[in-house]
């Protein structure tokens, strides 16, 4: 999960910073629910500003199936590689 950060540095820097958590510290927090709120999301909003997106905005079920697979191939191979050192 990524949250958009203000820059307070003071660089030129066009591309907006974000603030990334893990895996770990969204559970830590209570899972995504407890944690989008302790960031001040809710789910409502998300909900709205979902569907204000238009369709196209959205990966197709194909897409989806592909995607899914994709990292399904790669979760393996990592754990191939992980047990093997």
């Amino acid at each position: 999960m990524a949250v958009k950060e203000k820059n307070t540095a003071g660089s030129l820097s066009s591309t907006p910073r974000y603030k990334t958590y893990s895996i770990a510290e969204v559970m830590a927090a209570g899972g995504a629910t407890a944690f989008a709120n302790k960031l001040g999301k809710n789910s409502a909003n998300i909900q709205d500003r979902l569907n204000k997106l238009p369709n196209d905005a959205f990966l197709t079920k194909e897409e989806t199936d592909k995607a899914l697979e994709t990292l399904n191939e790669k979760s393996v191979l990592n754990r191939g590689q992980h047990y093997q050192q």
